[in-house]
């Protein structure tokens, strides 16, 4: 759900006119006064009523589309919704061909190599961004299989968290060999799966054959590049928002609301919130200021775990999963009273009657079996 929330947030920065230097405008360069920059074909100020209306108009579209269209344009909402603001921006002129232009026509992995070596002070902070890769890696898999359909607890999906960790590692390992920052997994393709209800590994085959194929040849990624922020960012969002959504579902579903875990959610989500709404908050906490390199290091990577909000609430949520014990209580409302005992019960009136779970309602004063038998034939 957090995951979600985060990702919603450069999402609409986006749908706004981008997420970069030009999002803060105050605090940018004069070169990014407007967004994307000064030089784009069409650039305006960050948040301007045209930005806003190209991201609108992915959104309208999609919600059009599930409305009203076959049941092949709803699987293909997204699709559709993206198209539609290509139309939109293109013949406006919010597209940038210079890097279509001046892209090869092919490239691939290795264009420009660089010696591998090792930085001790870059250890930690990126051990610490490994777990928080692999926090990440187990959530968007458990929203994966909540929006395939798939059961999210036992054995199976145990061994579906620990492949695709595996698989999150490899993948980040190749990633330090070809000298980038470590790969994670694409959150937003839960919100695709929700929205087309294709699930097939088939499909995610063909994916990333055509992926593979994009990155090589290098026109197509720069055409995908140029598309506007606002336009991706209409897409985003809404797809980001459906990985929120599934994570809400997996709590309802997976974790019974009694008072022990809506204590840890709360305790856990209170960090998380807070981390995720302010990203900040923890910048001014360590205040060193020596030459001790692995020292800084390891606070970086500390401030860096802090102010990343599934990952300080995954851990604060496991570690009193673990410390605090589990109580004799109720779930919801109260529990049935067992045979034979008396419960008390409110009656119309407002006054209170004695009612045994098995005996026969108590009759007033002056009233005999005979009696009862006579109304009953009456």
């Amino acid at each position: 759900m957090l995951i979600g929330i985060h990702l919603v947030e450069s999402g609409f920065q986006n749908w706004m006119g981008g997420s970069g230097p030009c999002a803060s405008p105050s605090t940018a360069s004069a070169f990014f006064a407007k967004c994307p920059n000064i030089s784009a074909p069409h650039a305006l100020p960050w948040g301007s009523a045209e930005y806003l209306g190209l991201g609108f108009s992915v959104f309208l579209t999609i919600i059009l589309c599930e409305r009203f269209g076959a049941p092949i344009m709803k699987s293909t909402s997204v699709i559709i919704g993206l198209l539609v603001g290509c139309i939109i921006a293109a013949a406006t002129g919010y597209f940038d061909r210079s890097g279509i232009d001046s892209a090869p026509a092919a490239s691939f992995i290795w264009v420009h190599t660089f010696k591998l070596s090792l930085y001790g002070p870059l250890i930690l902070p990126l051990l610490a961004v490994y777990i928080i890769c692999a926090c990440e890696a187990i959530g968007d898999i458990t929203a994966t299989c909540d929006v395939s359909r798939l059961e999210v607890e036992g054995r199976l999906f145990e061994s579906r968290i620990q492949g695709g960790v595996l698989a999150d590692g490899i993948n980040g390992v190749f990633a330090g060999l070809m000298t980038i920052t470590p790969m994670t997994t694409f959150a937003q393709n839960n919100g695709v799966i929700a929205l087309t209800r294709c699930a097939n590994r088939s499909a995610g085959y063909c994916c990333c054959i055509t992926l593979i194929i994009m990155g090589i040849f290098a026109k197509f990624a720069a055409s995908l590049v140029a598309i506007p922020s606002s336009v991706l960012g209409g897409m985003t969002t809404f797809l980001f928002t459906a990985v929120a959504v599934s994570g809400m579902a997996i709590i309802t579903k997976g974790v019974p609301f009694n008072r022990r875990n809506r204590f840890i959610l709360t305790a856990g989500l209170t960090l998380g919130y807070g981390a995720t709404l302010v990203p900040t908050y923890f910048d001014n906490v360590f205040t060193y200021a020596g030459d001790n390199r692995g020292l800084r290091g390891f606070l970086d990577a500390i401030v860096l775990i802090m102010e990343t909000g599934f990952a300080i609430t995954a851990f604060v949520c496991m570690f009193l999963n673990f410390v605090l014990e589990e109580e004799i209580e109720d779930t919801e409302g109260r529990d049935v009273p067992p045979a034979g005992s008396a419960v008390a019960t409110k009656d119309v009136n407002g006054g209170d009657s004695a009612r045994g779970a098995d005996s026969e309602d108590i009759q007033p004063v002056g009233h005999s079996a005979a009696g009862k038998g006579e109304e009953k034939l009456a």
